[in-house]
């Protein structure tokens, strides 16, 4: 939502979260973990009246029935907001029956202001590209399912031409799950992963980031079981070994498998 809004008070993320086992979805991994969503949030504060805009979560479960409507007055008298930005693709209210239109129609009759703000539009690329042909709802904008797509073909420079940043794939050790590591290289099962990796391969021009100071570029191989993180610089057993790392973050350049 990169563009000035002259909507000063407290701004709000919606997230809808979704029980997987309760609505029979495909249990996707997310594009960001969720441990580093907020670090995402606050490179929003630039266009955002120099606020880091906090995340709401709402179980979708709590709001999938309700009409447009109903699902409006929720949002003005159950949760107290006084104004909404959504794209002009949105829909909502049950089987998505409600769009743009009606939402700003809604929001004056609850005394909420609504900012409707048009696609991002990637001008770079066509749909054909992106094997987009057969999606009716594809017409070029920058959108998740875009940004999967360039995941599913490895192409981590596209990744980051849509995401505006780097991606960053976070991986967490667990008791029964453990990072190892050599002098050059630390792998990682891919159960370990908090977010989307991309598809199987080599990935050049990476940094792994140890904290804020440590910095190590890197190149990551992606296979059906491990994430290998392999460097010129030989001392990552001793960093590894020093800290007991939990977490990786790993950024990925502009590289393509």
């Amino acid at each position: 939502m990169k563009q000035d809004i002259e909507l000063c008070l407290v701004l709000w993320h919606w997230h809808f979260t979704v029980a997987i086992h309760k609505t029979g979805l495909v249990n996707r991994a997310p594009i960001v973990a969720k441990c580093d969503r907020k670090r995402v949030l606050s490179s929003w504060v630039p266009y955002c009246c120099s606020t880091v805009p906090e995340e709401f979560q709402v179980e979708f479960s709590s709001v999938r029935h309700l009409s447009p409507r109903q699902f409006v007055e929720k949002l003005s008298q159950e949760l107290k907001v006084r104004g909404v930005v959504a794209g002009e693709n949105y829909r909502f209210g049950y089987k998505a029956a409600g769009d743009a239109l009606e939402l700003v129609k809604l929001c004056e009759v609850y005394g909420m202001e609504a900012y409707i703000i048009k696609s991002v539009m990637d001008k770079n690329r066509c749909s054909a590209d992106m094997n987009f042909v057969s999606n009716s709802k594809e017409k070029g904008q920058v959108s998740s399912t875009r940004v999967r797509e360039a995941f599913a073909v490895g192409d981590m420079s596209y990744v980051s031409e849509l995401l505006g940043r780097p991606h960053r794939l976070i991986l967490m050790a667990t008791d029964q799950e453990r990072f190892s590591s050599e002098q050059h290289k630390i792998s990682a099962p891919r159960s370990c992963t908090l977010n989307l990796a991309p598809k199987e391969g080599l990935y050049e021009k990476c940094s792994l980031l140890l904290d804020e100071a440590n910095v190590v570029q890197c190149r990551v191989v992606i296979d059906s079981k491990f994430v290998h993180i392999e460097t010129d610089y030989g001392g990552l057993s001793d960093i590894f070994g020093s800290q007991n790392l939990q977490f990786l973050h790993i950024e990925f350049g502009d590289s393509c498998t």
